[in-house]
This record gives structure tokens, C-alpha cells and sequence, in this order.
């Protein structure tokens, strides 16, 4: 079998089954011998893997996956013990003293590099809360052997068992607190491998060197049960997302990273759980109340996350009482972060926003603070677009005929994320349950689709429906909702047959 070894300028590579892409003069300069190449079968994007993230990435996918067959034969209470030994390095300060300074270091070079810091740094906060979340899964009941049913039959019983899944790949953006949520997988009896955003590349290394590593051999548990992709390029994430050894592939971070990190795993044949887009909607119905539209708005708007309030609905017969309560509840959000509010609207509300509020301001963004009008026009078929703002709030605001009709617009403009409907009537509550295609369904604040807010459980991450409901389970996805179901034959009768 003949190896690629070699690409030239303007090589017409085939993809999806009648379409091209075309090798870049980049490209083409920039590939070795031993070097892999993804074609993107769902785009035509054109991956190019160094051999070195490529050795890298497997290297990492094999240490994970021997260790998975030799977690299956450690006890429970030893799982328990690691949580605990990672909790209490972590809360140890001399322990944790080398990781914070790792973490500054990081923080100062994406600082130097003009890059935002809002996620990466580990604070007394997310420390605690990492500390917490282990404790948390050093306290559940495992789930891992656990029987499901048992079916009994003349002469034989057949019990349904949880088993891990196996190795469990992660893709994370620059959150130091990811790798404690990782780990969470061990408790439903899989291994972990993941790599994180480059710029957090540092504070991992440090936590797994101090905290991690030492809690695995302490708790006798197999070193290579949390492995880490240690490379700062994307194509290592690739390489990874690549391997067929996975159980399953876990991305978050900005949609379109996280989207063609998905196209990778499924093409390679592994189940892919992707955590990217989101932007919530809200919808003000006929019998909405001012004070808690308001306060959803309000609430909503802490930080941008993805549970983060994106989009806003109101009917248009209560137009003009309820614009100036979302103009005033966004305007609070962002004082509360000493910044200026960022409205896009369509041209149905136009005419209801104040004229200052098209005057230039400051916005912070995540490149540095920019002079741009404080609200503009988007189209109609532009209410699905998510903004990733960094410290002023941003979201878009139209009017609608009735809630049928902002339950349209998100069916078929939104990634189909989170919807909250602000309304006293109860059966337009049922009635927007059962019609909106979303996993996450409230009456107020966004905010609370979040594992460890709502289920008491650290989340890897939170799923919306953009390519589909999710078989099987919710899309809040949890450490110990990683499992598969196993069948085990009990024969007691010898001569059984069918």
C-alpha cells in the first residue's frame, strides 16, 4: 500500500462523494513524509497532522485504552480514593502553589498575546469548585456492574449490566476546572484523554504533574486511567478525534472548532457528544409579567457562557410596554459589569429603541474594547446567530405575532439549545413544551441549564439538538451517564437449547 508522502499546489482532492478541494500552495509546502491529511467530508476542510501530533495523539489513545481493561478490575473504593486524593492535593496550598503559578504564567502570556483571559483563570472560585466536584463524585454510588434487569427464564437468567464505555476523548477550551470534570468518566468505569486549549496548556501539565498523577498512584488506580494530549497544536485534537480506539468523543469550545472537531469523530465511526453552540432564547408571551421578564433578562446575562440569554421574542401586542423592559434589563446587566450593552434588532423593532441607542460606544471585545453603535439591524433569517461577547452583553431582540411563531423562528434558525417562555398562562407553558425542540425548557432565567446548578452533578457538558435529538439520554451529559449496557448469561440447566 502506497503512503501519501507528498502534496502539490492545486491537487484536486475528492470529498462527500462529487465534490473537490483544492490543495493550497501552503498547504502543499507545509506537508511531510509521515504527516496525515483529513478530509472533512462534511465541508471539504482540508487537516493537515505534523507526525509529531499525530505520534503524539496515539500515544496518549493507547495509554488510555490499555488502562481501561485494567480499571475493570479495581475496586470501587479505590476509584473513591482517588477523587478524594485528587481533592485534597488541590486543596493542599503548597501542593496547589506550583499549579497557580503555572496558571499566572499563562494567563500573563495570553495577556502579552492580546488574548482573552475570562475562562482562564483559575480562581479561589473555580479551585473550590473543582475541589467540590471531586468530593461530589467521591460521594456518589457508582455505577459501573451495576445490574439494570434481570430476566428470568426456564432453566437460565439473563441480567443487563452498566460497563464503561471505554476511552473517552476530550477536546476542552482553556478552562483549567475541565480536567477536574474529566474525570468524573472513571466512575462510570471508562478512561480519559484529552487535550486542552493551548493557552491553558501550562496550568495542565502542572495539575496532573502535582495533583492528578500523584492521586492515581496513591489510590493504586493505573496511570494512564487520565491521559493527557500534551501538544498546543489542534491537529493533535484532530489526530485524537481520528482514532477509532475512542468510546466517545466529548468537544467544547467555539462552534466551529467544535463542529469540525465532530465532523472528525463521526467519519471515524466514534459517537460524538458536542458541546459548542448554544445561545438561549426567551419569549414574552401575550400574558407576560414586566417584573420577571426583567428578571430572566437580567439573570441571564451574568456572563457569556453557553446557557447565555442570546435571543429575545416579543409579541407584537405588547410591543410597546415590554421593549423598554428588555432595553432597561440589558442595560442593568452590563452596568453590573461596567460596560456598555450591545442590542441587535430586526427592522420590526426599530422604531422602538431610542435614538441614543444607536449613538457609538466602547464594547469590549475579546480583542480589546471597540467604538461601534450600541445597537444594529440584523435580517429576519439572522435571529440564530450566537454572540460570543466577552464582557458587554449582547443579545438580539425582535417582535413576533404570537409565541407559534418565535417557536418557528427557533425550531428552524437556532442551534435548538435552551428556550424559557415568559407567560401566566399554564397550558402556553405545555403548549410551548411540546412544540419547541429543545432539550432545555423553562419559564425564567437561562442560566440554570447547567449540570452541577441543576442535577447536583460536574458536567462534561451540555448538548443542544443542532444535528439531532440525543438517543438515549438527556443532553445534560454527566460523568456517570457514560456507559453502555451489557447482557450476561446465567445457564443453570446444562441442556439448555433452542
Amino acid at each position: 500500500m502506497e503512503h501519501l508522502d507528498n502534496l502539490t499546489p492545486g491537487m484536486r482532492i475528492p470529498f462527500g462523494g462529487d465534490r473537490v478541494a483544492t490543495v493550497s500552495p501552503e498547504l502543499a509546502e507545509a506537508f511531510r513524509g509521515g504527516d496525515r491529511l483529513i478530509v472533512v467530508q462534511e465541508t471539504g476542510d482540508l487537516l493537515h497532522i505534523p507526525e509529531s501530533d499525530w505520534i503524539t495523539a496515539r500515544e496518549a489513545v493507547a495509554e488510555a485504552s490499555a488502562a481501561f481493561g485494567e480499571l475493570q478490575r479495581v475496586a470501587d473504593r479505590d476509584v473513591t480514593a482517588f477523587y478524594e486524593a485528587f481533592a485534597s492535593r488541590l486543596e493542599d496550598d503548597i501542593v496547589f502553589a506550583p499549579i497557580a503559578a503555572a496558571n499566572q504564567a499563562d494567563v500573563s502570556s495570553a495577556t502579552d498575546a492580546g488574548r482573552s483571559t475570562t475562562r482562564l483563570v483559575l480562581t479561589a472560585r473555580m479551585r473550590a469548585d473543582m475541589i467540590a466536584g471531586l468530593r461530589l463524585w467521591a460521594s456518589v454510588d457508582t455505577t459501573r456492574k451495576k445490574i439494570e434487569q434481570s430476566i428470568q427464564h426456564q432453566g437460565w437468567r439473563l441480567d443487563l449490566i452498566r460497563s464503561g464505555l471505554g476511552v473517552v476523548g476530550f477536546v476542552f477550551e482553556g478552562r483549567p476546572n475541565v480536567i477536574a470534570d474529566a474525570t468524573g468518566v472513571l466512575r462510570s468505569g471508562n478512561t480519559a484523554v484529552f487535550r486542552i486549549g493551548s493557552a491553558a496548556l501550562a496550568t495542565a501539565r502542572a495539575i496532573i504533574e502535582h495533583a492528578l498523577a500523584p492521586a492515581l498512584v496513591e489510590a493504586g488506580l493505573p496511570g494512564g486511567s487520565v491521559s493527557l494530549v500534551d501538544s498546543p497544536s489542534r491537529a493533535a485534537g484532530w489526530a485524537m478525534f481520528a482514532d477509532p480506539r475512542l468510546g466517545l468523543a466529548i468537544a467544547r469550545g467555539s462552534g466551529q472548532a467544535v463542529a469540525q472537531l465532530g465532523a472528525v469523530a463521526r467519519q471515524s465511526g466514534t459517537p460524538v457528544s458536542l458541546h459548542g453552540t448554544g445561545g438561549s432564547w426567551l419569549v414574552a408571551a401575550e400574558s407576560a409579567s414586566p417584573d420577571d421578564l426583567a428578571s430572566a433578562i437580567y439573570n441571564s446575562l451574568d456572563r457569556k457562557v453557553c446557557n447565555t440569554l442570546n435571543t429575545v421574542c416579543v409579541v407584537q401586542s405588547r410591543a410597546p410596554e415590554l421593549v423598554p423592559v428588555v432595553i432597561e434589563a440589558l442595560d442593568r446587566a452590563a452596568r453590573a459589569r461596567g460596560a456598555e450593552p450591545k442590542l441587535h434588532v430586526t427592522d420590526n423593532v426599530a422604531a422602538l429603541i431610542p435614538a441614543a441607542w444607536f449613538d457609538d460606544v466602547p464594547i469590549e471585545r475579546a480583542e480589546g474594547t471597540i467604538q461601534e453603535p450600541k445597537t444594529e439591524t440584523v435580517a429576519d433569517e439572522d435571529l440564530g446567530v450566537e454572540w460570543e461577547w466577552e464582557n458587554s452583553p449582547e443579545i438580539t431582540l425582535t417582535l413576533v405575532a404570537g409565541v407559534d411563531e418565535a417557536i418557528s423562528a427557533f425550531n428552524t434558525q437556532s442551534p435548538r439549545f435552551g428556550a424559557s417562555l415568559i407567560s401566566s398562562d399554564p397550558a402556553e407553558h405545555d403548549r410551548f413544551f411540546d412544540l419547541i425542540d429543545s432539550p432545555f425548557v423553562g419559564n425564567g432565567f437561562t442560566r440554570w441549564v447547567d449540570g452541577q446548578f441543576a442535577m447536583n452533578r460536574p458536567e462534561l457538558g451540555l448538548s443542544n439538538w443542532q444535528f439531532g435529538r440525543l438517543f438515549g439520554r438527556g443532553g445534560i451529559l454527566s460523568g456517570d451517564s457514560v456507559y453502555t449496557v451489557r447482557a450476561r448469561a446465567h445457564q443453570d440447566d446444562p441442556d439448555l437449547s433452542r
